[in-house]
């Protein structure tokens, strides 16, 4: 079984955006965390499909938001290490496990 992990600064990244999107719009941080959650099984599901952007670490870009997933895959599960807004510093990530 694959095992889902979360760095704790990603957990925070992604309930943040969810309550923004909420507050722009009731449903809308469900719909976020929807999404969320469909690119995060398909990365369970194929950990090897998305982007190589730096050593181990792949980038799975989420549809409808413009958010990435950044995370590596472990042995027996996948370790996420930043739900990334695209507007982001694009290396703010570096140095999380």
């Amino acid at each position: 079984m694959t095992s889902l992990r979360f760095n704790p600064l990603a957990e925070r990244e992604l309930w943040k955006a969810a309550e923004f999107y909420e507050a722009e719009r009731t449903g809308l941080g469900g719909e976020f965390l929807d999404e969320i959650s469909r690119s995060l099984a398909f990365a369970v599901e194929f950990p090897e499909a998305a982007t190589v952007i730096r050593g181990s670490v792949r980038r799975l870009v989420v549809s409808r938001f413009p958010y990435s997933i950044l995370y590596r895959r472990l042995q027996g599960g996948i370790r996420v290490l930043a739900i990334a807004h695209h507007k982001r510093r694009p290396e703010f990530w570096h140095g999380r496990r």
